[in-house]
């Protein structure tokens, strides 16, 4: 499903029944949100959402589907998904996922946030090579507070608040967060600080 995010609400544009047509669809309607499946035939959800992140990385894609699957969850955000909701989701969560993506955040309900972090802490605390510990910057404990802020979806003026700091040094944070990740976006940081084990 192809969503247009307008002041006041959301204009449906339009949907497609398998991968390759999904592509072809957000791009001839460029739609600010997409939701998208996993499981479909030919061209499945995972190759369908890489491909429009690379052409459009400016379209958001918010996973939806049955499948209630850690491996499946994953592999759609490191795909580039900016959110995973089953399809039970109620329908007030699932309109904050979709404001949330179109301003470019990443949204996680705290479910699936708790076991994406008992899967990428296994996953990926090896033990470092020396190249790779001089290669990546370490996130000092308050910025690492600020990333896990922002996979829960939270705003700037939300995570000043909570953690009791103004919002330029929310802002400030988020700076360093992207130099040290080498990122220039909330999602990007979030999918990489997933990678990392960072939100553990």
């Amino acid at each position: 499903m192809m969503l247009e995010i307008a002041r006041g609400g959301f204009t449906w544009l339009g949907d497609a029944a398998e991968g390759a047509e999904t592509v072809r669809v957000v791009e001839a309607l460029q739609p600010d949100v997409v939701l998208m499946d996993l499981l479909m035939p030919g061209m499945d959800g995972l190759e369908a959402i890489t491909q429009i992140r690379e052409q459009w990385p400016h379209i958001a894609v918010i996973i939806l589907t049955t499948y209630d699957e850690d491996d499946l969850m994953l592999r759609g955000l490191r795909a580039g998904a900016c959110g995973y909701l089953l399809k039970d989701t109620d329908r007030e969560t699932l309109f904050h996922a979709i404001r949330t993506a179109a301003r470019g955040d990443m949204f996680l309900q705290p479910e699936i946030m708790a076991r994406i972090l008992v899967r990428t802490t296994d996953a990926f605390h090896p033990t470092p090579s020396r190249s790779q510990a001089e290669g990546e910057k370490e996130l000092t404990e308050r910025e690492c507070d600020v990333l896990r802020a922002v996979a829960r979806g939270e705003r700037s003026k939300e995570i000043a608040y909570r953690l009791g700091i103004s919002l330029r040094t929310v802002e400030s944070h988020l700076t360093s967060i992207y130099t040290k990740l080498g990122i220039d976006s909330r999602a990007s940081a979030v999918a990489v600080g997933i990678k990392r084990g960072l939100l553990s």
